[in-house]
C-alpha cells in the first residue's frame, strides 16, 4: 500500500515538474472608440464624420505566446498573434489568421533569441518605442504621415523572416533581421532586412535601427505577384527600393518622460510610375504621470518630401494629445486629438491632409480628429 501511495506522489511530482517547465499564454487587447473628423473626402466632397473605429490607438489583438524549458538557460518559444476589427469581427493585415506575428524559435538566456516566421522589422523593436506612434500614449493616429517609416506596428510584417535579438548586456540590446524572397532564380526580388540597437542606462534610453525593402512595389501591383515574398501588405507607399533608417533618444525625470525621434525613407520608383521621393522626420514626445492612474501624452511631429515625386515639396505639421486613465489593471479610457496640416507650394498628389488610420483623407490640406476610446487587455 505505501509502495503504491508513493508511486502516486512521484508520477504527481513529476507532472508537476514537466508542466512547469512549459507553458502558454493567451493574451490580447481590444481598443474601440468613437472618432469625430472634420473632413473626409466623399462622392460629394468634402464631410465631417462620426463614426466608431477600432485601433485608434492600438491595434486589437489576441494570441497566444508559448515557451518550453529546454534546460541549461535554453527555451523553445512561439509566438501567433492575429489583429481583428472589432467592430464588424474581421481580420486584419489582409485577412491572414496570424497576420500581426507568427514565429517560433529557440531563446538563450546568455546569447538571445532566434526565430522564424511573420515579424516586425528592427525599426519597430528599438525605434518604435520612442516614438508615441508606437506606444500606447497615441498610437495609430500619432503615426507619421503614411506612417512612411513604419514605426506603428498595426499593419507591416515581414513574411519569411529569420530573426536574431541579443540578451541584454549591461543596458545594451541589438538585432537583426532577414526575410527572405522564397522565389526561385530571384533570390533578391521582394526580399527584407534590418537591423537596430539600443543602449539604457538609468532615465536615458537611446535607440537607432535600418530598415531595406527590394521590389517591394513590383510584388505587389504587377500582374506576376508573388504572394510568397518578404513583403506582400501593409504598406502605405510602395516602392522598387524603400531604405528607412532612424534614431531616437528618450530621458526620464520623475513622472515624467520627454524624446525625440528623427527617421529617413527613401522611395525608388514608387508604384512603378518611375518618380522617387524620401520624407523625412522630426518628432519631439512628451509624457507626464499626474497621478499612478491619470497621464498625459503629446508629440508634434515636422515631416517633409523630396525628390521628382510631390513635385511641390509638400511638408506636414502634425500635433496630437492624449490623456489616459486606468479603471484597473487591464482597463483604462482614454481622449485623444491630432490636427494635421499639410502645405505645397504647387498642386500636388500630397497635398490633401491624411490622418493615419482615419477611413479618407481630407478634401482640404488640413485635418482634425478627436477620439473617445475604451481599451481592455487580457
Amino acid at each position: 500500500m505505501k509502495q503504491n501511495v508513493m508511486a502516486l506522489a512521484l508520477l504527481g511530482a513529476l507532472a508537476s515538474a514537466a508542466h512547469a517547465q512549459s507553458s502558454v499564454t493567451l493574451y490580447g487587447l481590444i481598443d474601440v472608440g468613437i472618432t469625430y473628423t472634420n473632413s473626409q473626402v466623399t462622392s460629394q466632397g468634402g464631410h465631417s464624420n462620426v463614426q466608431e473605429t477600432s485601433g485608434s490607438d492600438e491595434g486589437s489583438r489576441w494570441g497566444l505566446r508559448g515557451a518550453e524549458d529546454l534546460g541549461g538557460g535554453l527555451k523553445a518559444i512561439f509566438t501567433l498573434e492575429s489583429g481583428f476589427n472589432v467592430n464588424n469581427g474581421t481580420l486584419g493585415q489582409g485577412g491572414r489568421e496570424f497576420g500581426r506575428q507568427a514565429f517560433v524559435g529557440l531563446s538563450s538566456t546568455d546569447y538571445g533569441s532566434v526565430t522564424l516566421g511573420r515579424q516586425y522589422s528592427s525599426m519597430v523593436d528599438y525605434v518604435g518605442p520612442l516614438a508615441l506612434t508606437g506606444t500606447q500614449y497615441g498610437g495609430t493616429h500619432f503615426a507619421h504621415p503614411f506612417d512612411n517609416d513604419n514605426l506603428n506596428n498595426n499593419s507591416f510584417s515581414i513574411n519569411n523572416a529569420i530573426k536574431y535579438q541579443s540578451a541584454d548586456y549591461a543596458g545594451f540590446r541589438f538585432g537583426g533581421l532577414y526575410g527572405f524572397s522564397n522565389d526561385a532564380g530571384a533570390f533578391a526580388n521582394n526580399r527584407a532586412y534590418s537591423v537596430g540597437a539600443s543602449y539604457t542606462t538609468g532615465p536615458l534610453n537611446f535607440a537607432a535601427g535600418y530598415l531595406h525593402l527590394n521590389n517591394n512595389a513590383t510584388s505587389q501591383l504587377a500582374a506576376n505577384f508573388n504572394s510568397s515574398g518578404a513583403v506582400t501588405d501593409g504598406l502605405a507607399l510602395v516602392a522598387s527600393r524603400q531604405q528607412t533608417w532612424g534614431a531616437g533618444v528618450n530621458y526620464s525625470f520623475g513622472p515624467a518622460t520627454a524624446g525625440f525621434v528623427y527617421t529617413q525613407t527613401n522611395l525608388t520608383q514608387i508604384a512603378l510610375t518611375g518618380f522617387s521621393t524620401h520624407f523625412q522626420n522630426f518628432e519631439g514626445n512628451f509624457r507626464y504621470n499626474l497621478t499612478p492612474a491619470l497621464n498625459v501624452a503629446g508629440a508634434y511631429t515636422y515631416s517633409r518630401a523630396g525628390g521628382n515625386a510631390g513635385s511641390g515639396s509638400p511638408h506636414w505639421n502634425q500635433i496630437g494629445v492624449q490623456t489616459d486613465y486606468t479603471l484597473s489593471k487591464r482597463t483604462d479610457v482614454y481622449l485623444q486629438s491630432v490636427y494635421q496640416t499639410v502645405s505645397t507650394s504647387r498642386n500636388s498628389v500630397l497635398g490633401v491632409a491624411f490622418i493615419n488610420g482615419l477611413s479618407a483623407p481630407s478634401s482640404t490640406n488640413n485635418q482634425v480628429e478627436v477620439t473617445a476610446g475604451l481599451r481592455h487587455r487580457f
